[in-house]
Order: C-alpha cells, then sequence, then structure tokens
C-alpha cells in the first residue's frame, strides 16, 4: 500500500513539476483518495517478453524515425494484428504500448476478438511491391 502511494505521488510530483510544499501535500491527498486498483493475477514470463520486446524496440524506433526523414513514407495501410486469448489488461497495455513506441505504427483500436486495429506507414516503394 505504501509503495502505492509513493508511486502515485511520484507521478504526481513528475506530471506538475512542483515540488512546493503545497502541491506535495495536495499530490499526498490525490495518492491516498485515488481508488485502489484490482488484484490480478500476473503472468511473469509472458511480462518480462513484453518488457524484453519494448527494449529491443528502443533502437528499432530510433532506426525507423532516421528512415522517416530520409525517405519519405505516403503509403497508409491498416490491418488488424491478432491477439492471443484472454489477454490481462497489463499485456494488453504492453503491446499495445510496443506497438506504438516504433514511429511507423499506432495502434487505433483494440477489439477484443479479432486484435488490434494497427495503422501503419510505408515508403511508397514499398508500397508497391506489396500490391
Amino acid at each position: 500500500m505504501v509503495g502505492t502511494i509513493v508511486l502515485r505521488l511520484t507521478v504526481w510530483l513528475l506530471l506538475t513539476a512542483n515540488f512546493s510544499g503545497v502541491n506535495l501535500l495536495l499530490g499526498l491527498v490525490v495518492a491516498v483518495l485515488l481508488p485502489r486498483g484490482r488484484r490480478l493475477r500476473q503472468n511473469w514470463p509472458e511480462l518480462a517478453r513484453g518488457v524484453g520486446r519494448i527494449m529491443r524496440a528502443i533502437p528499432q524506433a530510433y532506426g525507423e524515425a532516421m528512415e522517416i526523414m530520409m525517405r519519405p513514407h505516403t503509403h497508409e495501410e491498416i490491418k488488424i494484428a491478432p491477439v492471443p486469448p484472454n489477454r490481462p489488461p497489463g499485456l494488453v497495455f504492453l503491446d499495445i504500448f510496443y506497438i506504438t513506441f516504433t514511429p511507423k505504427t499506432i495502434v487505433l483500436n483494440y477489439r477484443e476478438p479479432q486484435g488490434y486495429v494497427v495503422h501503419y506507414l510505408q515508403p511508397e516503394s514499398a508500397a508497391e511491391g506489396s500490391r
């Protein structure tokens, strides 16, 4: 419980960027009054894989950003990326974060049985090859 309050207070202070006594007290009140979340059973191996994918996506994101600056990406495509069934909300968040982290993709919607609706950005030369 104390860890949760400290985390909430830290997020409050980072969002407000104000470390005055009044703001600290207000952040503490907000952190205590926010409702507690449900405790969900975590799938730790799957969570570790998701965090690992995000760590590997960091260099990929820089590469894609450089590629977008060098070559215009004018072709857009929307596809549905499949999702494993009965995915916990925390892992759904990690999946969406991973997909959206790279500059060429963004998740538009999450449809429970089908998957994530993903918007892809591609260079025109790659788009001509896929037609």
